[in-house]
Order: structure tokens, then C-alpha cells, then sequence
């Protein structure tokens, strides 16, 4: 039975990588989704594409999610083409591995902007959305914000933001029927970890090695969490950060 018939979901930074595999998923289980995302519109198009082949509802909105008015747009196209809105994923992120002595005002700035205050714009924008039935949340965290490697304090420090900001925020919304949560990934399988260096070689395999479940994390592992969490099975937990790791701490 689909989990998520007749609910509307917006995920953003959905083009490709956790974020499509989300959107993916919402879709296969019934939810129309708004795919959000700020530069890869041909991988946007394509994850529509594919959504809508399997016979899914889907639509691509362009947007910087530390942009008021561009958040205010993406609710508004979506409510226009879906009706209201159900479920928010926050997965939107810039992830920057530098050494501390090099880190800027500048880019600890832009790593909080999108991953902190793009967070707080959406919820914002969201609660203006949902209706009487309430909503559902999911703050994409990571393992960085509970036990970080090296050369991640600014994206260490944001994740850790964004985990205060969940448990915070489900305090304040639980009156109105909002659940709010996180879920942290371990490594997992992604083009925007090729792009940085860190799938295959020595990094990937000592990730491995510390996972009891034997290997790194594929998307739809982190999928599968969150359509949980969006449906009504999850509808008694809120404020929580689900790790999906693999048993790796």
C-alpha cells in the first residue's frame, strides 16, 4: 500500500544525489512532488522525467533557497499545481572540506546561509502552507554534526545547527500538528561526494571498515527514512534525529 497517497511534498536540492532519491521515492508512494533546486536544472528535468514515466506527478522549480522571495515562489507554483502542502524536505546543502586555518568569513557564511538560515526560510514558508491537518518536516542533517572528520568544522557546525533548529522547532509546532525531525547520514554514494574526492580509494574503504553493516550508504537508503518519517506511520515522533549510518558512529 503506498504510504503517501494524496499528500504534497516540496524537496529541495532534489536535481540528483539524496535529494532525487527523496523526491523519487515520495513520488512511488503516491505524493506529488515539487523538485527544488538552484543550478542543475538538467538533472532536475531528468528526475522529473523519470518520476513521471513511472507514472508519478512531479514538477522542477528553480530557486536559491536563501532567497525569500524564491522560497515564497516554489510554495507558491506548488500549492498552484498540487494543492496544499503536506511534507517539506529541507536538503538543500554546500559542503566545504577545508582546514580550519583557512576558513573565511565569507564561506562560513555561505555554508550557514543555505544550509541554516535556507532551512528557516522554508519552514517559514511552509507553516503559511500547511494546512489544518498539520505537516510533516525533515531537516537532512548528517553523522558530521555528531562525530566529524577533519577538515569539516564550518559543514560540522552547520549540521549541528540545523539538528538544534529540528529539536527546536518541533517544540514550537507541535501544537499545530507538525512534526519535525532529522535524519543524519553516514557516507553515502553521491555525485556531490565524487566531485570532492571522497567515493573509492582509502577514504571509502576505511568508511567501510567502520560500518558494521559492511558497506558506505546508497540514496535510497536515506529514501526509505524519510518516506517513514513522512508518513502517518511516524505520526508519533517529532523532534528526533534519526542517524542512518550503518551502525557507523
Amino acid at each position: 500500500m503506498a504510504e503517501l497517497v494524496g499528500k504534497v511534498a516540496i524537496v529541495t536540492g532534489a536535481a540528483k544525489g539524496i535529494g532525487a532519491a527523496i523526491a523519487t521515492a515520495f513520488a512511488a508512494e503516491g505524493a506529488a512532488v515539487a523538485i527544488n533546486y538552484a543550478t542543475s536544472g538538467e538533472h532536475a528535468a531528468t528526475t522529473v522525467a523519470s518520476i513521471k514515466a513511472a507514472g508519478g506527478r512531479a514538477i522542477a522549480i528553480r530557486a536559491d533557497v536563501t532567497d525569500r522571495t524564491d522560497v515564497e515562489r516554489v510554495f507558491i507554483e506548488t500549492v498552484r499545481m498540487f494543492g496544499p502542502v503536506d511534507v517539506l524536505v529541507n536538503n538543500a546543502a554546500v559542503v566545504k572540506m577545508e582546514p580550519l586555518r583557512d576558513i573565511t568569513r565569507a564561506e562560513f557564511e555561505r555554508v550557514f546561509a543555505v544550509n541554516v538560515l535556507g532551512t528557516i526560510y522554508t519552514v517559514q514558508q511552509a507553516l503559511k502552507c500547511f494546512n489544518e491537518r498539520g505537516g510533516s518536516i525533515i531537516n537532512i542533517s548528517s553523522t558530521s554534526s555528531i562525530n566529524p572528520g577533519a577538515n569539516v568544522v564550518t559543514y560540522a557546525a552547520s549540521k549541528s545547527a540545523v539538528d538544534g533548529l529540528t529539536r527546536a522547532m518541533a517544540r514550537e509546532l507541535g501544537s499545530r500538528a507538525i512534526r519535525v525531525n532529522s535524519i543524519a547520514p553516514g557516507i553515502t554514494l553521491t555525485e556531490k561526494l565524487e566531485s570532492i574526492g571522497l567515493v573509492g580509494g582509502d577514504f571509502e574503504k576505511r568508511m567501510i571498515e567502520r560500518t558494521p553493516l559492511g558497506r558506505v550508504g546508497k540514496t535510497e537508503d536515506i529514501a526509505d527514512v524519510a518516506v517513514f518519517l513522512a508518513s502517518d506511520r511516524a505520526r508519533w515522533i517529532t523532534g528526533e534525529v534519526v542517524v542512518a549510518a550503518g551502525g557507523m558512529k
